[in-house]
């Protein structure tokens, strides 16, 4: 990989953030992936929309990578910058019959969620055990418990390589179940920051609708290293059932299994690789279109590898949650 140009530029902005050969599976909430050839951390939206741009300027391949919970590094790793998303700024606007928060991309959105609530704000009850940023968030549309990001997005900042910073309306995110036009499409852009709608309630009432949700997690989701669901549920049905309906509740390759506590997780149990990882996606997707001739589609992004597995493209200047 050679960008001296970018990376020169990179070390002048960044200095000893800018590092190589950084072990990727520190970062994933799946415990598995080699290395990326450089790394840095950014930690406000200008420093990331300076990262981006310099790579898109000299068409170094990046990858911007959120908490870590929805993505697949290989075991070869990154050969190009993983970008660190740490923006993590939250403003609240109280004021007025409205109020909204303006959060930064890369902040948490389960703390954004409990952020509110404290400040008698509802809306973001269904987010509070979400694992992501809220850039991750916005670019998967995650929901949870029957809303999504489409339901709170009011506006985001985007940059995008050619027009530069913009402001979209939640109508321009195109969002459909667990996806919007960033992740259908490799050109859309970064998300920089967005500005979520919520409602007046009563704190306590809110914490309540929030411990209902996460006792639900606790029961119905599996501890452990994972990347949260695999799949996405196909129209009509649960990606879950199906993977158990076929059998492959337990069912290992290597150090990873299909959960026993939900089969649309897959469980780090034991020292696994993310080729084991990728191979028990394949498995998984072949005995159930066998079965019940369904097609699961992935919801993690899977990157740096020769993608045979049904997957959106994921290359430069993807995002993950």
């Amino acid at each position: 990989m050679a960008h001296p140009q970018s990376i020169g530029i990179l070390e002048k902005k960044f200095g000893n953030r800018l590092q190589q050969q950084v072990a990727l599976h520190n970062y994933a909430t799946a415990r598995v992936g080699g290395a990326a050839a450089w790394f840095v951390t950014v930690r406000n939206t200008t420093e990331l929309a300076d990262a981006v741009q310099t790579c898109w300027d000299d068409n170094l391949k990046f990858f911007l990578l959120g908490s870590g919970s929805n993505v697949l590094f290989s075991d070869e790793g990154f050969d190009g910058l993983v970008i660190l998303n740490h923006a993590k700024k939250i403003e609240m606007k109280i004021s007025g019959e409205h109020p909204t928060l303006w959060v930064e991309s890369g902040a948490s959105l389960g703390l954004v969620a409990r952020k509110a609530a404290l400040s008698g704000l509802s809306g973001l009850e269904w987010a509070a055990t979400v694992p992501g940023t809220i850039g991750g968030a916005i670019y998967g549309n995650a929901g949870a418990h029957g809303s999504d990001m489409h339901s709170n997005l009011l506006l985001a900042e985007i940059l995008q390589h050619e027009k530069g910073k913009s402001i979209w309306k939640k109508e321009d995110f195109q969002f459909s179940y667990r996806s919007s036009i960033f992740k259908r499409h490799d050109e859309s852009g970064v998300i920089l920051s967005a500005t979520l709608n919520c409602v007046y309630d009563d704190p306590q009432k809110i914490k309540e609708r929030m411990n209902v949700f996460s006792e639900h997690r606790r029961r119905t989701q599996p501890p452990g290293a994972s990347m949260g669901s695999m799949f996405k549920n196909p129209p009509g049905d649960y990606a879950g059932r199906l993977i158990e309906a076929a059998g492959l509740k337990g069912y290992s390759i290597g150090g990873v299994k299909v959960s026993e506590v939900h089969a649309n997780f897959f469980v780090n149990s034991d020292q696994a690789t993310a080729s084991d990882i990728y191979d028990l996606v394949q498995h998984v997707q072949k005995t159930v279109n066998k079965e019940f001739k369904v097609e699961l589609e992935l919801e993690v992004e899977m990157i740096g590898f020769n993608q045979t597995a049904n997957n959106n493209k994921a290359n430069h200047g993807k995002a993950s949650i």
